[in-house]
């Protein structure tokens, strides 16, 4: 008798084999009200680490972490008219406190444009006190009607930037430094995701903004999921909220802005974009547990040179965990760091002591080998890449190019993506194809580089159902 699949295979049901993983790598659960969910220790220790480096690159580029309240009085949504008809509908409002009704309600932090620019515009005063540039991690919520853990969450954590500059081509070319330098060198080097850096069109774009960027991925059933924005907020903020500075002609200027932000949705791509039939694969550079040193047997021989392997391995600088558990079947222990996508494997019973190896699993690629010690570093790396390969080979293999709005749905509808010169489309097949639950995820140009106008003569427009 077939033993039953651990997991739902994915190409039975994707949505469901994600919902599988989620739950049986102990990543999430729902939480208690609808929309919510609680993050399991495996599940944050991954956005930790993704914080952490995301933290130190953005730092790295010049800016401070700062904190602003979760409370935001609903009158400064009111004062920027795109952004409180495009946030409208997700907003939490909270009307009574302290068992009396409040003089004004107070909106849960959806993001914070409106609560910064209230203290941009106390700390802004003169030219010498640009750029501004902050950046705070939090949670915010945004009332969701269609919840999927990590995807789509009622309240979820983030990062979000948000800076002030004297001229529009600083913070034009500051909002490009985060999209490129911060975010896809991220993505890319630690997450090994593909990506398609570009311009969102006029209809995808942040309320409020002026220029989205984004950062696009194809998931493993050929769906697109948007990874991280980076916003022109232009001077829309500025007017709204009397952000201005005196300028060295001693002029009153007002400030051109950006914001910025990334997700826990990361750690939901993580899944739907390295994931296979057996769970997580997770990126060597990213893995909180690179190597997990398993004891097959409850001897003591076997016992201490597990441990031995463990301390080598620290002591060259991977992050080693020793499972020596014998009181657990092996190989239940062994499918459950395999759900959990760590990298390498390697286990050792009473026969590799006596032929003096140690056979290793390696997760990514898949199969056993016998590998020294040692040489585990090397093979993490060689791990990494093959990740970002596959992804990237996936993404060319299921992207088409087609010259009508018809056939880009029929590619988006068959799971895949499309590209179409934006001059073929145009607002028009966009409008059309969001009937059909197809969306344009960004604008590049021929040669893929991020152009500077929706509009720019050669403008190519990716076209996908998406997350």
């Amino acid at each position: 008798m077939a033993k039953t699949p651990v997991l739902t295979p994915r190409v039975e049901d994707f949505p469901r084999w994600y919902q599988d993983v989620i739950n049986k790598a102990e990543l999430a659960d729902n939480g208690p009200v609808r929309g919510t969910m609680v993050i399991r220790p495996y599940g944050y220790g991954l956005w930790e680490r993704m914080q952490q480096d995301m933290d130190a690159r953005i730092k790295a580029v010049g800016v401070q972490n700062a904190y602003f309240p979760l409370f935001i009085p609903q009158s400064y949504l009111a004062r920027e008219a795109d952004h409180v008809e495009g946030f409208a509908p997700e907003l939490a409002v909270v009307t009574h406190g302290g068992g009396k009704e409040l003089e004004e309600p107070v909106v849960v932090r959806p993001t914070s444009e409106t609560i910064v620019n209230e203290y941009f515009s106390k700390w802004v005063q003169s030219y010498r006190d640009l750029p501004l540039l902050i950046n705070q991690w939090a949670n915010v919520v945004r009332w969701e009607l269609r919840p999927r853990l990590f995807l789509r969450t009622t309240e979820f954590l983030w990062q979000e930037g948000h800076t002030a500059h004297a001229t529009y081509e600083d913070a034009r070319d500051f909002a490009a430094r985060i999209h490129r330098e911060v975010y896809a060198r991220f993505m890319e080097d630690v997450l090994a995701m593909d990506l398609v850096l570009g311009r969102k069109t006029a209809r995808e774009r942040f309320a409020g903004a002026l220029n989205t960027l984004t950062l696009e991925g194809m998931m493993g059933d050929g769906k697109a999921l948007q990874l991280g924005t980076s916003h022109e907020l232009g001077q829309n903020f500025a007017r709204a909220f009397h952000t201005s500075y005196l300028s060295k002609d001693g002029e009153q200027e007002l400030v051109w802005q950006t914001s910025w932000g990334s997700t826990t949705r990361m750690v939901g791509a993580l899944v739907m974009m390295h994931g296979d039939d057996n769970g997580l694969r997770i990126p060597p550079r990213l893995a909180p547990i690179q190597v997990v040193v398993l004891a097959i047997k409850g001897d003591e021989a076997v016992l201490a040179k597990v441990r031995e392997i463990g301390d080598l391995l620290t002591a060259a600088g991977v992050r080693v965990h020793v499972d020596d558990r014998t009181d657990t079947p092996f190989g239940r222990r062994a499918v459950d760091w395999e759900l959990k996508g760590v990298p390498i494997r390697v286990e050792i019973g009473p026969r590799d002591l006596e032929g003096g190896t140690a056979m290793v699993a390696r997760r990514i690629p898949g199969g056993k080998e016998p590998v020294r010690a040692e040489l585990l570093p090397k093979v993490l790396e060689e791990d990494q890449a093959l990740l970002l390969r596959q992804a990237r080979e996936r993404r060319k293999a299921r992207t088409t190019d087609v010259t009508t709005m018809e056939e880009a749905a029929e590619a988006a509808a068959a799971g895949g993506w499309a590209r179409i010169r934006w001059a073929d489309l145009g607002p028009e097949g966009e409008a059309a194809l969001a009937e059909r639950s197809v969306s344009v995820r960004c604008l590049v140009t021929e040669d893929g580089a991020v152009p500077d106008a929706d509009d720019a003569p050669g403008n190519v427009a990716f076209v996908a159902r998406a997350y």
